[in-house]
C-alpha cells in the first residue's frame, strides 16, 4: 500500500495584490469585470479573504493576467499530513476487548450529589 497523503493548498490572491498596491477586493472587480468576468462584490470578497473550493478557470487565468503571475504564484499545494504505508489496526473487534454482539458504549445515568454548603 503507498504512502497515504492528504493534499492542501495556500491561496496567494491577497498577497499576490498587496505586492501590485491592490488593497481592496472592490479594486479587483472592475479588472475582473474589463476581461469577461463578472462577479458581485461579494463574489469577489470572498475570493480575496477566503480560500476558494472551486474557481472557474477563466477567473483562474484572469486573476493570473490581472497579477501578471502564473498559476502557482497563487496557488500552492502543500502536503497537510502523512500517512503511513500500513496501518498497524487490530484485524478482528476481540483483539481490543470488544466481544461479538455487545455493543463498545453503553449507556449510563448520572446522579448528581448532594453538597453540603
Amino acid at each position: 500500500m503507498p504512502e497515504q497523503r492528504r493534499i492542501g493548498y495556500r491561496w496567494h490572491l491577497r498577497t499576490l495584490m498587496a505586492q501590485r498596491n491592490l488593497w481592496k477586493s472592490t479594486e479587483l472587480l472592475p479588472l475582473l469585470q474589463s476581461r469577461g468576468i463578472n462577479l458581485s462584490e461579494s463574489q469577489v470578497y470572498r475570493l480575496v479573504t477566503g480560500t476558494p473550493e472551486r474557481i472557474p478557470a477563466r477567473t483562474f487565468a484572469a486573476l493570473c493576467d490581472i497579477l501578471e503571475c502564473t498559476p502557482s504564484d497563487l496557488f500552492e499545494p502543500v502536503v497537510e499530513m502523512r500517512g503511513a504505508a500500513t496501518a498497524n489496526a487490530p484485524r478482528r473487534p476481540e483483539d481490543i476487548g470488544v466481544k461479538p454482539g455487545q455493543p463498545i458504549a453503553r449507556r449510563i445515568r448520572v446522579v448528581p450529589t448532594d453538597h453540603d454548603g
